[in-house]
């Protein structure tokens, strides 16, 4: 969660509701030091009432009196106790949904349209023919089918089949392998997760009417990325020296309700209940973040270099910024046949946003006061949108679809897809 000194920061985000949270936080936070102030004053009181009590005869009419004055203070201090414990019982929930403060370098912007383009890799591809958008290339290849999928599942859904489903397992093999290159370390964690470890990353209390969760005495929530696994890794750890930086990879499938965005998207892969992604998942200490942040964007990136994906990185501007993010970069290739780029890849560092939340420290120095650490997260990358991005910028004039030259030893030699 959120650090209460840094709520004058979260104000650069705009918007009324972040606004009405962090006025409504300010009215806790000086509610509770004034009682806290009160419930000092008293103990002190008490105190003092304790050790005039032990000099008084125990007859006497002043020992009563003295006595019936500290009863009377520990009953204020108990009532006084009580009520503090809800304003931070109260304070510790509005924190939950409480946005992260952006970085001082991040853009101030109203939304997407004002997130600045930072970088572009490659070229766009030209055509001697219309480019077609996936859904028509994968379709007309007999690799995607939506309809059977819809069958047993609903809108939002897809088959692969044959060389779709061959890509799907050779993209995730060439991730994973172009990472742990790089020096990540591989996991395979859970799908299902408890609650505590979604509140531990950000994704709950805010965003639960977007998870899956299992009905039923044992609650369980299908994990949204594989984020949230990594990061709970190490709940509740105190890293001891030498233990940073730590730097993951790992492949989920992932489930998201899409709640909110009917109407968008509802042709293709880009929008799914289901999608599968490799994720990155970096700790570190607080003065490495930010170097860390430019080299996470750098391995996600090289996945679409390798590949041959055009591209470009924007940064977010306040007011397109994620719920846990301090600063991100988005990763977003292009698209030819529908004209426009779409996000392949979120790249940010949280800092100890989630470090908060899931007690997660580190020591510089045996014996040294624990400090929390900062995380930092991106996709590297969604393997159904990379599907996406190769069927449109890789298609042929004859329908077929090129394979990207680093993919073909995943593909058992395969260099294109043709009905």
């Amino acid at each position: 969660m959120l650090d209460v000194a840094r709520l004058d920061e979260v104000l650069r985000r705009g918007g009324t509701e972040v606004a009405g949270l962090v006025e409504r936080m300010r009215d806790l936070d000086q509610r509770r030091k004034v009682l806290q102030k009160s419930l000092d004053q008293l103990r002190a009181e008490r105190n003092a009432a304790n050790q005039r009590m032990a000099a008084l005869d125990k007859k006497s009419a002043e020992f009563a009196s003295a006595r019936d004055t500290l009863r009377d203070l520990s009953q204020r201090i108990k009532a006084g106790e009580s009520e503090l414990s809800e304003l931070e019982s109260d304070a510790d929930q509005l924190l939950m949904v409480i946005p992260n403060a952006p970085h001082a370098s991040v853009p101030q912007g109203a939304g997407e349209a004002d997130n600045p383009v930072v970088s572009v890799w490659g070229e766009k591809p030209t055509y001697s023919f219309t480019p077609r958008p996936h859904w028509e290339v994968g379709e007309s290849l007999g690799i995607l089918d939506f309809e059977a999928a819809a069958k047993m599942s609903g809108a939002r859904f897809c088959v692969l089949r044959g060389a779709g489903a061959r890509l799907s397992r050779a993209l995730l093999s060439f991730m994973i392998d172009c990472h742990i290159e790089r020096g990540y370390t591989e996991v395979w964690p859970p799908t299902l997760l408890r609650r505590h470890a979604l509140e531990g990353t950000g994704q709950l209390p805010k965003f639960e009417e977007d998870a899956f969760k299992t009905a039923g005495e044992s609650e369980f929530f299908l994990a949204p990325t594989a984020e949230v696994p990594l990061v709970n890794l190490h709940r509740e750890e105190i890293l001891e020296p030498g233990r940073l930086p730590l730097r993951y990879v790992a492949y989920s499938a992932c489930f998201r309700a899409e709640a909110g965005s009917y109407g968008k998207d509802t042709r293709g892969l880009i929008r799914m209940h289901q999608f599968d992604k490799v994720e990155l998942v970096q700790f570190t200490e607080p003065e490495a973040s930010y170097e860390a942040l430019e080299s996470l964007r750098g391995d996600a990136e090289e996945v679409l270099r390798r590949l041959g994906l055009h591209h470009r990185v924007s940064a977010l501007c306040t007011g397109d910024l994620g719920f846990g993010s301090t600063k991100t970069y988005d990763l977003e290739v292009w698209l030819p046949g529908q004209e426009t780029y779409r996000e392949i890849s979120s790249c940010s560092n949280v800092e100890d946003f989630q470090a908060r939340r899931a007690r997660i420290r580190y020591r510089t120095a045996a014996g040294e006061k624990p400090r929390l650490v900062h995380t930092l997260n991106g996709s590297g990358v969604a393997i159904g949108r990379t599907i996406v991005a190769i069927l449109e910028q890789c298609q042929q004039e004859d329908g077929s679809v090129a394979i990207p030259p680093a993919l073909r030893p995943y593909m058992g030699g395969l260099d294109r897809i043709a009905r």
